[in-house]
């Protein structure tokens, strides 16, 4: 199934919408801007895709929740959905079915475009003594 999702990026302080093309068959995002270019990622799931499109594109800013530092699927979340839901974590908290979010939503605090901050956030959260 291929499927559109309209997200708003920021290059210079100018935000614009662009086209995300996910097929989830070949698990690929294409990545549309209003200037025409376009260019396709690929990986095991959409989070994935998407970190490989930030990292590639480090002078845009995503203002998604799957750019946010703090926000990271799980094994089972990212099975079940391809990697379009994740958790949004909190320092000593656990997480909950509550803190589920789709990673395309609209975001535009504590983003990132370096998918290893999100991975050293994660690592962090999964240390600290969680509530």
């Amino acid at each position: 199934m291929i499927f559109k999702v309209e997200i708003t990026i920021s290059i210079d302080s100018t935000k614009e919408i662009a086209i995300l093309t996910c097929d989830n068959k070949s698990v690929t995002i294409t990545f549309t801007m209003k200037s025409g270019f376009n260019k396709k990622y690929s990986d095991s799931n959409f989070y994935k895709c998407f970190a490989r499109l930030r990292e590639d594109n480090p002078n845009i800013q995503f203002l998604c929740k799957g750019s946010k530092i703090n926000v990271h699927p799980s094994s089972m979340s990212s099975q079940m959905s391809l990697g379009l839901k994740a958790y949004e974590l909190t320092l000593g908290k656990t997480s909950s079915l509550n803190n589920i979010v789709y990673i395309f939503d609209y975001e535009d605090n504590n983003l990132t475009n370096d998918p290893h901050e999100q991975l050293s956030f994660y690592r962090r959260w999964i240390e600290s003594e969680k509530i």
